[in-house]
């Protein structure tokens, strides 16, 4: 069987961001995936279980897909819409594999097309959901015992931040802040108006 072989080489050499797959062996057809959140977005720091569901006629015929965990990108336990899912058997190529539409899932998380499954939050919300993204999928569908990674051991098998997306990162946090700042001020500062008013416009 196809999915077999492919779940030997998932497991020898797994996609970026993506390094575990469980499948349960009585059905080789639902796999579940443990996804990093990438660097440098609203999702870093976060960890999101997503789900695979194949038909019978796979490599032929394109799987469900689906985000358990909650990400303010898609809804959860709902079907995507991607040109790798069941919403578009006329754009399905049997020559990709797992690992592509794993990684095509991911790409997808990082956009903000609005199609089926899609939802629209704002950055910090979904800021808020990766850092909650581990507890929650520790006390949620039996995820813990699919990955016990996500019980400590996450940092082992965790892509490597490099410097200069660390770097960037804080750059990113520090116009964030200056900026937050900056509203706050604004929104402290008497219109220029009442300030004529009082003699204190200079």
């Amino acid at each position: 069987m196809r999915l077999t072989k492919e779940l030997k080489q998932y497991v020898a050499d797994p996609p970026p961001f993506i390094p575990r797959v469980h499948v349960d062996e009585k059905n080789m057809l639902e796999w579940h995936l443990l996804m990093q959140g990438p660097f440098g977005t609203p999702f870093e720091g976060g960890w999101y279980v997503a789900k695979i569901k194949f038909p019978e006629q796979y490599p032929f015929k394109p799987p469900d897909l689906y985000m358990c965990t909650p990400n303010g990108r898609f809804a959860t336990g709902q079907k995507l819409c991607m040109s790798m899912s069941s919403f578009h058997p006329e754009t399905w190529n049997p020559a990709w594999n797992v690992a592509k539409v794993a990684l095509g899932m991911l790409s997808f998380l990082l956009e903000d097309e609005m199609t089926a499954g899609a939802i629209r939050t704002s950055d910090a919300e979904k800021r808020s959901l990766a850092a909650a993204s581990v507890e929650w999928n520790k006390t949620h569908g039996g995820f813990k015992r699919m990955f016990p990674e996500l019980d400590g051991g996450l940092d082992a098998i965790a892509e490597a931040k490099p410097p200069d997306a660390a770097g960037a990162a804080t750059e990113a946090d520090a116009d964030r802040n200056e900026k937050e700042k900056a509203d706050a001020r604004d929104a402290e500062a008497p219109p220029t108006g009442a300030l004529r008013g009082l003699g204190l416009d200079g």
